[in-house]
């Protein structure tokens, strides 16, 4: 099948020239690494040369704390006795953070495949998997450097953990560990839209009810009955509650327990979907 010369870009080059036949290294045990590898790095470089989004990415959620900080930071109640609001506030947008950031993967899979680079790609001798891996991969990178990013304005505004240094680095990885697992959520997403316009469209709606019926900006304390058993028990809160368990010593009962089994259960759900329906869209 033939396609026009402007779907693939110079980022793409070297993984669709390929080598002549006769030198391409032989597929072996490690094969699939090297292919989840060299998407891993098409897809930073694609950031890489597209800076806008990564300044946008990062550009909300210091807007967030900003807001919430020093705008509605006066006017929340229920928080915990002798706990100031952005030590309340700052490990919950290091999740919401990473939940909006797994946007990225929805549009990135459906930019790709209206392009034409995926057909590419399976013509080539890779794992299929690979493709997925690597996107998740890349994003998993790129929110690295966004909660880091988070941590240092967390900290100019006044964030102090209070747990340890080493409860604080686990908290951030148990962030970005589910960030990881949505990315798998949208890759579905992406997938199945196959427009990047539409695959945005389709994330917020998803994302909107669990980001903001949690316990992210205020205690689920403060909100309406009916609403506290959905907040209480979904991931985003799940998650939050953890994370200020390790970062400032919150009590979080099986908080952190439950958060990790929704990371595993969505990865292990949504894993092995997303490579069945890439295998179809193609």
């Amino acid at each position: 099948m033939s396609h026009p010369p402007d779907t693939i870009s110079a980022v793409d080059a070297p993984l669709v020239a390929g080598t002549p036949e006769g030198e391409r290294r032989p597929r072996d045990w490690l094969s699939p690494a090297r292919d989840t590898f060299a998407i891993t790095w098409r897809n930073l470089i694609g950031i890489r040369r597209v800076p806008q989004l990564m300044v946008f990415t990062l550009i909300q959620p210091v807007i967030f704390v900003l807001l919430f900080t020093y705008v509605f930071g006066g006017a929340i109640k229920g928080l915990p006795p002798g706990l100031s609001y952005v030590d309340y506030l700052i490990p919950g947008v290091f999740v919401q953070t990473a939940v909006f950031g797994s946007i990225i993967t929805a549009v990135g899979m459906a930019t790709d495949l209206k392009s034409g680079i995926i057909e590419r790609f399976r013509s080539l001798p890779m794992s299929p998997s690979a493709v997925l891996i690597g996107r998740s991969m890349s994003d998993l990178t790129r929110n690295v450097f966004v909660v880091i990013l988070m941590g240092i304005v967390g900290f100019l505004v006044g964030f102090r953990y209070s747990s340890g240094l080493g409860d604080f680095l686990l908290g951030m990885l148990l962030v970005l560990a589910f960030g990881y697992a949505l990315s798998w959520v949208f890759a579905m997403v992406g997938i199945a839209v196959k427009d990047p316009e539409t695959a945005q469209a389709a994330a917020f709606p998803i994302l909107a009810p669990l980001v903001f019926a949690s316990s992210v900006f205020v205690p689920i304390g403060t909100m309406p009955g009916w609403l506290q058993a959905f907040a209480e028990n979904q991931p985003v809160s799940l998650t939050a509650s953890a994370a200020r368990h390790l970062m400032i010593a919150t009590p979080a009962g099986n908080d952190l327990l439950w958060s990790s089994v929704w990371i595993v259960g969505i990865v292990a759900v949504c894993a092995p979907l997303s490579v069945w329906l890439y295998r179809r869209s193609v």
